[in-house]
């Protein structure tokens, strides 16, 4: 990972100042790097230590940057990982052509794997995730979503980068079908499950430890698993307050939607929903060569239940 951020720091230079403050400022924000990390990780199980393993890790990390820089954009959020998002600091425009940078400088780097698969791969996961982005704006203050459609938007939006990250790794190494197969489903799974807790976290955490405002979410009139259990689960009047405060965006009642979704088990059932998917990726890792990174990568998917930020 220190080589990782080596090569980060190095490709972040641009003759255009702002352009290099403003990537600067998002990627030392103390991400999790989670998805370079799972390239590396798939990496390692398959054998595979030469140097472009360091690039491509770089490649998804300044992809996944991108969408933060325009999520914060279109959600219009001012707060991320502890701190004001980089539009609250320096404004909408820049915070886009920024990310429109990092996209093409990830392009850049990619070409430099010469392997069509590899950006066949990264090519079509920065397409779903654009897609996703879309589907979620369309879902907005929408409070007949149900499971299948939450499904459907964070596993193009959130999933499918870890699905690449993973996936890569068994293509640098070579790897047969089958491998792959297992590596893209470990990614995709720990992805789904990822992004089903961080839901869990906007009715069962803290701002100060998720580095985020609670209820955001609510606030963006997102229908986001708990809810849609919540309302699924609860009395008419109970269902009613939800779905009014996804339709219009209100935070007023957060309070009393907190206690909804905790009293009919909605959080406890999205936990659930989450071990799930953990489980299925601990089942795919199973599937690759036993050694240490096998090992992490199991370990990783069980510790992620417990995440609290």
């Amino acid at each position: 990972m220190a080589e990782v951020d080596r090569v980060i720091a190095h490709r972040l230079d641009s003759g255009v100042p702002l352009v290099g403050e403003v990537a600067r400022y998002i990627i030392s924000a103390g991400g999790k790097r989670l998805r370079p990390v799972l390239l590396l990780l798939s990496c390692g199980a398959l054998g595979y230590q030469e140097t472009q393993r360091h690039n491509l890790a770089a490649v998804v990390e300044f992809i996944h940057t991108a969408t933060l820089l325009h999520d914060d954009v279109v959600d219009e959020s001012t707060l991320r990982r502890g701190r004001p998002t980089a539009n609250e600091n320096f404004g909408n425009p820049a915070s886009v052509l920024v990310g429109d940078f990092l996209y093409s400088r990830a392009f850049q780097m990619m070409v430099d794997a010469g392997s069509m698969r590899v950006m066949q791969t990264l090519a079509d996961a920065t397409n779903v995730i654009a897609e996703g982005e879309v589907l979620q704006l369309m879902n907005m203050h929408d409070a007949s979503l149900d499971e299948e459609g939450y499904l459907r938007v964070i596993r193009s939006k959130t999933a499918k980068l870890f699905e690449a990250s993973s996936r890569l790794g068994a293509i640098l190494a070579g790897s047969p079908a089958p491998i792959e197969a297992a590596c893209a489903e470990y990614g995709q799974a720990l992805g789904t499950a990822f992004q089903v807790i961080d839901d869990v976290l906007d009715y069962d955490g803290n701002a100060a430890e998720m580095g985020k405002n609670l209820g955001d979410d609510l606030r963006e009139g997102k229908a986001t698993l708990p809810l849609i259990l919540a309302m699924q689960r609860g009395t008419p009047k109970q269902s009613q307050t939800v779905r009014e405060a996804i339709e219009t965006g209100s935070v007023d009642k957060l309070h009393d939607i907190v206690s909804i979704v905790r009293e009919t088990g909605a959080l406890d059932a999205t936990r659930d929903a989450a071990a799930a998917e953990a489980q299925r990726a601990i089942e795919a890792a199973m599937q690759l060569p036993d050694n240490t990174y096998r090992q992490a990568m199991v370990l990783l998917a069980s510790q992620l239940l417990n995440r609290r930020n």
